[in-house]
């Protein structure tokens, strides 16, 4: 079949300003926890879209550690191309994509780095091996398999199962500026609603065209 002949008719569910959440935080908790229930492979999965100061974008998939009313959280290296890019331009996307429910959420925001103390927390929290990778991997740069692995071993030998958070590797916070609600509809007539930030604090909700 021609890739240009594939396609699918999204008839599962609808998305109405009268339904929908007030607070667009308790909008991603309701689609969430239908995500967990409908059993959708890695509903933490997002997309994160960065920007460098070239103004050359890049994406990748990462996972969501944490989300509330301060926004929502994932766990890196600062010395990645991301973190890179992070640091000169700090605004992101974040895209959750959960096919088997036809819906995508789209969030845009500005970043900053979550507390020490968090960090600290999620990082001793992570399987012996993920905390010692963390060690291992000059993570973006180039490297071969039998210096990933001899550098895993030097850490193993150096810190045994107690590892400390490495100094480049850490959380960051995207604070929420803008969010958009995506279901999938019949005949491409989707619905899209987006939040925005009123001025005393609350949001605004329009809908936009499919």
């Amino acid at each position: 079949m021609p890739v240009s002949d594939l396609r699918q008719s999204y008839e599962k569910n609808v998305l109405l300003e009268e339904t929908a959440a007030a607070s667009p935080i308790e909008q991603f908790r309701l689609w969430f926890d239908e995500a967990l229930a409908a059993k959708v492979p890695e509903p933490n999965a997002m997309t994160l879209a960065t920007v460098d100061s070239a103004g050359q974008p890049s994406a990748r998939t990462v996972l969501i550690k944490g989300y509330d009313a301060r926004g929502f959280v994932f766990f890196t290296n600062y010395a990645s191309r991301k973190g890179h890019d992070l640091q000169v331009n700090p605004r992101a996307a974040l895209l959750f994509f959960w096919q088997p429910l036809e819906r995508q959420v789209r969030i845009e925001g500005l970043i900053e780095k979550v507390a020490p103390e968090e960090s600290d927390a999620y990082f001793h929290s992570r399987p012996l091996g993920s905390r010692l990778g963390a060690w291992a991997s000059e993570q973006s740069q180039p490297v071969t398999r039998a210096e990933l692995e001899a550098r895993e071993q030097t850490f193993r030998d150096r810190y045994g199962d107690q590892p400390p958070r490495p100094p480049h590797w850490g959380g960051y916070r995207l604070v929420p500026t803008v969010f958009e609600f995506w279901q999938g509809r019949p005949s491409r007539l989707h619905d899209r609603l987006r939040y925005l930030p009123d001025s005393q604090g609350g949001w605004i909700i329009d809908r936009l065209s499919p």
